[in-house]
């Protein structure tokens, strides 16, 4: 059924398609058998930690399992039927994610990798190491998960180039000014994420783009909480490369999605060697296949590749702004929610179009870590930690914090279990 607006969200109907939303856990101290496997029995799960992964509809698992099932085999290396049905369903999920983000280059701007993580490390190495040396400067943000900041990082140690941050204001949104001071002629990559999976901030990557332009440099954006979340046109944008995982947008895990423009892809070398990527290979030399396979060596994930495309077709069934609106509405409620409850940290920007579907608090005097325990005790799942955003969380001032992350399938209902375990949480430690 095909959901036009945010009215029309079908957010129970959307709920069966995901079973593991039906476990039920035992709540308080027993919560665990002796062999350290939870006990389903009484309380309906909460979980609120979509930002990490989300879950996978049956649609998904059914596209996976009729790939076992069915055509089972290995792509591009094979003339018989199986190998054949597997290569083109391979090919035609490079497709259509490239439909589904707007690149018109297709399946030759797609890149299948583990994750956002390798994603930017491909960039890092088949560009960076190459490209990059003393006097070039290679500008961040404040709020850069540990995928961009500590790769970047690692690369100017090795190539010579210098580092800089955009800083974040105190409410928790790119200064935009320094930004300007801080993209120059010497800026040779402008690497930011789209929307923080710490503060919620959803930045102006178009803006980002355009500047690191003006500069002659290049644009990274990682957009694995945007992607999931909100309709996203990489060409609109202007990004140059743009990475997101397949698990944040209730596909499987395993597989990762680069877009790069075309022209800057067959100027890289591969950064991963073996079969599947060459063109021909001598005892003297080898020469690389033709986009995007030349940066896919060795096996592939086919059956993520079909789980992936399914994904896209579940998500783009409900539509992308309809989803971005849900979520919206969510961490607007949680945000009002979580006000009310004293002693109690938010990150980030207050309700808007510049955040995104989580809220990151602290409860005074909880260290985060005992806070999703107690929520872990009332069935809700939440993340605790410092979310991979460890220099954010130094500016912030605190060691970690608590987050909330909401999808297609997550109520308002859930968000005041949230708050009542909040309070639980408030009188135990008064």
């Amino acid at each position: 059924m095909s959901r036009q607006n945010v009215e029309a969200l079908d957010v129970e109907g959307i709920r069966a398609d995901f079973p593991i939303l039906e476990r039920e856990f035992s709540v308080g101290s027993e919560t665990q058998r002796a062999d350290g496997e939870a006990v389903d029995d009484g309380t309906p799960l909460v979980y609120l930690d979509n930002a990490a992964t989300t879950h996978t509809p049956e649609p998904v698992v059914e596209a996976m399992s009729d790939y076992y099932r069915r055509y089972n085999s290995n792509v591009h290396r094979g003339i018989h039927h199986l190998s054949q049905e597997a290569s083109i369903a391979y090919e035609d999920a490079h497709d259509r994610v490239a439909e589904f983000v707007g690149a018109s280059g297709g399946r030759e701007e797609i890149i299948f990798t583990k994750n956002t993580t390798e994603s930017e490390n491909l960039i890092a190495y088949s560009w960076g190491l190459s490209e990059l040396g003393p006097g070039d400067e290679v500008v961040l943000t404040e709020m850069e998960h540990h995928a961009s900041l500590v790769t970047w990082q690692q690369v100017a140690q090795r190539t010579g180039a210098d580092v800089k941050y955009i800083r974040i204001d105190e409410d928790g949104r790119l200064d935009m000014d320094h930004a300007r001071e801080c993209i120059t002629d010497d800026t040779a990559l402008v690497s930011a994420v789209h929307v923080s999976n710490t503060l919620g901030t959803v930045n102006p990557v178009s803006e980002l783009t355009e500047l690191a332009h003006d500069h002659d440099a290049l644009s990274l954006i990682d957009g694995a909480q945007a992607v999931p979340n909100q309709p996203v046109d990489v060409e609109e944008i202007g990004a140059d490369f743009y990475a997101f995982s397949g698990h944040k947008m209730a596909g499987p895990t395993g597989i990762g999605v680069l877009y790069g423009r075309k022209e800057l892809l067959e100027e890289m070398e591969p950064y991963l060697y073996g079969g599947g990527m060459v063109r021909k290979v001598t005892f003297e030399d080898t020469t690389w296949g033709e986009l995007p396979w030349k940066f896919e060596p060795g096996t592939p994930p086919i059956a993520e590749a079909v789980g992936l495309h399914a994904a896209v077709d579940y998500l783009e069934e409900i539509g992308m702004a309809n989803v971005q609106a849900h979520e919206r509405e969510l961490s607007t409620y949680a945000y009002e929610r979580l006000s009310e409850v004293g002693d109690v940290d938010i990150y980030g920007p207050e309700p808007g179009p510049d955040r995104g579907g989580l809220v990151s608090f602290n409860l005074e005097g909880v260290h985060a870590h005992d806070l999703a325990s107690i929520m872990n005790d009332h069935a809700v799942a939440i993340r605790a930690g410092d979310h991979c955003t460890q220099p954010l969380h130094d500016k912030l001032g605190v060691a970690a914090s608590a987050r909330a992350s909401f999808y297609i399938y997550n109520t308002r209902e859930e968000i005041d279990v949230l708050v009542d375990a909040l309070e639980d949480a408030r009188e135990l430690f008064a």
